[in-house]
């Protein structure tokens, strides 16, 4: 796909020498406002593997009657389902100024609802070292392995698809849709817990995101189904991730790994059981034979894309915001707008993201490694 790329001779946020990729046009965005949002690639700075860690899911610590984020006192603050088995949609408060009591209470809405979008948000504007901050209060923040990332904050996952960078369209044009749901890098050994996503520009229409619940999905499922996959760990693999943006020319930051996690975790907080495969990056189901792994996971993935009552479908504007809880959900980008159209094709955002704990199953069946 055509992109428009400078190496540029840069420093990192410690001030070390390094070459920057820059991955747009500057031509296109010299009245941007948020140019400095817009895709680069350090191609220098080399990642050790993520090393284990504690973590506090803040779900932990919440009010379950959330009377801080949803107080019934205030009617200028509104919570609406967007569908009845999976997200919320919130107007009247604004993420930049919540407590931390209104965050812990955010925590475990996620967890019970999957999805939750904030509309009208000044989020995009408070600047990288606060929209880094909130992230933080949730956990640790992933760097992803190949992704590009924000100059000078390499934890920001930049979201950018125009006419000077297709690369998020990928090899679409040889398959029928552009669609493809995943859970954010769930080969890691800590796999994500909360992902937030705000859109700096989106075009007229179109550009959409997807989400299914993974514990509606796993509810879904025939009794002897369950208890059979309950007892399963399934490989996620981060190596044709890796590969493919070597061969196309990307700087793998780090080397990639595999995770043998349960098909089946559960959360920590709500305790609910949740299906844990996605189509992205789960590639066998450990200890069947290749047919048996191969039938069933086409069958688990068929569920989780084509079950659209158990969708939701989010239309952006730029002042959107969108958090979601990886552990029991997937999503997917929905590229339908075309991008050589103008005042159609532009969607720039950037993605934050937090690691959760290591999934733990049935009877505490735990993820494994090589």
């Amino acid at each position: 796909m055509a992109t428009v790329t400078q190496i540029k001779e840069a420093t990192n946020a410690e001030g070390q020498p390094i070459k920057l990729a820059v991955a747009y046009d500057d031509k296109v965005h010299n009245e941007s406002k948020y140019a400095a949002y817009l895709p680069v690639y350090d191609t220098t700075t080399k990642f050790p593997p993520t090393e284990l860690f504690d973590f506090n899911d803040r779900g932990h610590d919440a009010d379950p009657a959330k009377p801080n984020l949803l107080p019934k006192e205030n009617p200028s603050i509104k919570a609406a389902k967007l569908t009845p088995r999976i997200g919320t949609e919130i107007t009247g408060l604004q993420l930049s100024q919540l407590s931390d009591a209104q965050k812990d209470e955010l925590a475990l809405l996620l967890a019970e609802r999957g999805v939750v979008v904030f509309r009208d948000q000044d989020f995009k504007d408070i600047g990288p070292q606060k929209q880094k901050e909130f992230g933080q209060y949730f956990g640790r923040l992933h760097v992803h392995p190949v992704g590009a990332h924000v100059k000078d904050h390499i934890e920001f996952h930049s979201i950018y698809l125009g006419k000077d960078n297709l690369y998020r369209l990928g090899r679409s044009t040889s398959k029928l849709t552009t669609t493809g749901y995943h859970s954010d890098v769930s080969y890691e050994h800590q796999p994500p817990a909360i992902t937030l996503l705000t859109l700096v520009q989106v075009p007229e229409t179109g550009g959409d995101t997807g989400w299914t619940s993974q514990a509606a999905a796993y509810d879904r499922l025939s009794e002897p189904l369950k208890v059979f996959l309950e007892g399963l760990r399934a490989e996620h693999s981060g190596f044709p991730q890796a590969e493919n943006a070597a061969r196309d020319g990307h700087f793998v930051r780090r080397e990639p790994v595999k995770s043998y996690h349960p098909i089946v975790r559960i959360h920590p907080v709500t305790k609910q059981k949740v299906l844990f495969v996605n189509p992205g990056f789960t590639k066998r189901i450990v200890g069947l034979k290749d047919e048996e792994s191969d039938a069933i996971l086409k069958l688990l993935f068929r569920h989780i894309a084509a079950s659209q009552d158990i969708q939701a479908r989010v239309k952006w504007d730029d002042r959107t915001v969108a958090l979601w809880d990886n552990r029991v959900t997937a999503h997917t980008a929905i590229s339908d707008y075309d991008v050589n159209e103008e005042g159609e094709g532009l969607r720039q955002g950037f993605r934050i993201t937090t690691l959760g704990e290591v999934p733990t199953g049935v009877d505490g069946l735990k993820s494994e490694w090589d």
